[in-house]
């Protein structure tokens, strides 16, 4: 079992080498080094708990502008992928409820992440794949200023893609097996 920060700290390793590291994000470095990045880790058992502790982090981004993006980290309760989809649903449709549909959006990883029509052991489903269930908390404003001066977003996923097929599953899944003993 982890601590709430050996758990920060492995999602950090994750974040410096995968996702600034292989530039899977272009725009992550900057408010990553600058300390912009909230780490909330939720060990709540029960689905409702767990929404409502996530109202908290929209909440904490309504009133703390210094927090660039919140990685709400779920490391007990929903190792299942479909599960973690179901919560996705309801976080999303909470969102919507609650009025910040344009304000926040929710980008999704999980270490089984698996896209949709893709086989679970194909290597771009490693876009996606972290130690442990996160939901991203993203600023909808923040990130259309940085979409903006990209030269082509667009090719951000293609490009990531690439990267997984390069770089192979053992790199990905020896990653995963070093922060939290994940090896798929």
């Amino acid at each position: 079992m982890y601590t709430e920060q050996q758990i920060v700290e492995n999602i950090k390793c994750w974040i410096e080498k995968v996702i600034i590291g292989l530039n899977f994000c272009p725009f992550a470095k900057k408010d990553y080094v600058n300390n912009r990045v909230h780490y909330q880790v939720d060990n709540g058992k029960h689905l409702d708990a767990t929404l409502d502790q996530l109202v908290v982090e929209f909440k904490r981004l309504d009133n703390d502008p210094n927090i660039a993006t919140t990685l709400f980290i779920l490391p007990c309760h929903f190792n299942d992928f479909y599960r973690y989809l179901d919560l996705l649903d309801l976080a999303n449709e909470m969102l919507i409820e609650l009025g910040y549909e344009g304000v926040y959006q929710l980008a999704s990883f999980h270490p089984d992440y698996c896209f949709d029509d893709v086989a679970f052991d194909d290597v771009t489903n490693y876009t996606n794949r972290s130690p442990w269930p996160i939901l991203h908390i993203i600023r909808e404003d923040m990130l259309e200023q940085v979409i903006a001066r990209h030269p082509d977003p667009e090719s951000i996923p293609d490009n990531n893609m690439r990267v997984c097929e390069q770089q192979g599953s053992a790199y990905f899944q020896r990653l995963l097996q070093r922060l939290n003993g994940h090896s798929k």
